[in-house]
């Protein structure tokens, strides 16, 4: 239990490119993808959540 050492790497690598063969490439692309669009709406609800709290924080000031 821990870690995956260099061989079994190797041998998920194996079993991956026999079970895929051609496809591989464009698994991996879609896979790519959907990494991208993740961190796009990471970005967006990050940016989203921070100008709330500047329209907050600016709220605040006017009251006072």
């Amino acid at each position: 239990m821990g870690a995956f050492s260099t061989t079994h790497l190797l041998i998920i690598m194996v079993i991956a490119i026999l079970l895929f063969g051609n496809r591989l490439p464009s698994v991996m692309r879609s896979i790519g993808q959907g990494i991208v669009e993740f961190k796009k709406g990471l970005a967006d609800v990050k940016d989203q959540a921070t100008k709330e709290m500047e329209d907050k924080s600016a709220e605040t000031k006017k009251e006072v």
